[in-house]
C-alpha cells in the first residue's frame, strides 16, 4: 500500500513539474492530505522575483487538465491547491537545504541511538547527505535521511529581512 501511495505521488510529482516548467516555474514540493477534505498541494516558486498568483492560476489549469487524463489520485474527489511555499517554507528535499544555505531553520530529526531531537539554527552548508547548523551552542551535523521535519524561519532583524 505504501509503494502503491509513493509510485502516486511520483506520478503526480512528475506531471506537476512539467506543468510548472512549461509555465516558466520550477515544483517545489507535492503534498497530499487525505482524510474527509482530502487536499492534493503542489508548491512552486520562480527564481526571479517569486511565483505570481497568475503562475499559480496557469499551473493549476493545466495540472488539472493533466490529472483528469491521467487521473493518478484514485479514491474519488480531492481539491487541488497550487500556491508558492511561502516564507516559513517546509524543507522535504536536499536541494531545499542547500538552498536555504545561511537561512535560519528549526528542524526534529532522529539521533545516532534513536532518540528524537529538536533543533534551531543557520544552516552553515550542506556536503553530499551531510546538513550543518549551527547555533549558539555550536555547530551540528545531521544527515539528511536523519530529518523528520525542517522549516526555513523567515525573522525580521532591526528592520531588515533574513
Amino acid at each position: 500500500m505504501a509503494d502503491q501511495y509513493k509510485e502516486q505521488l511520483d506520478q503526480v510529482r512528475r506531471l506537476a513539474e512539467e506543468v510548472a516548467l512549461r509555465e516558466g516555474c520550477r515544483l517545489y514540493d507535492v503534498e497530499f492530505a487525505g482524510g474527509p477534505n482530502r487536499t492534493l498541494r503542489i508548491y512552486i516558486e520562480k527564481e526571479a522575483g517569486g511565483a505570481s498568483l497568475e503562475d499559480c492560476v496557469n499551473v493549476s489549469r493545466g495540472l488539472n487538465l493533466m490529472l483528469d487524463v491521467e487521473d493518478p489520485v484514485p479514491g474519488g474527489s480531492y481539491e487541488l491547491e497550487v500556491s508558492t511555499p511561502g516564507l516559513d517554507r517546509k524543507l522535504t528535499q536536499l536541494w531545499h537545504f542547500e538552498k536555504a544555505v545561511g537561512q535560519s531553520v528549526r528542524l526534529s530529526y532522529l539521533a545516532v541511538e534513536g532518540s528524537p531531537q529538536s533543533l534551531e539554527g543557520r544552516i552553515h552548508s550542506v556536503n553530499g547527505p551531510k546538513i550543518t547548523v549551527e547555533n549558539k551552542k555550536g555547530s551540528f551535523e545531521i544527515d539528511f535521511n536523519q530529518v523528520q521535519k525542517a522549516k526555513q524561519l523567515f525573522a525580521i532583524v532591526k528592520g531588515k529581512k533574513r
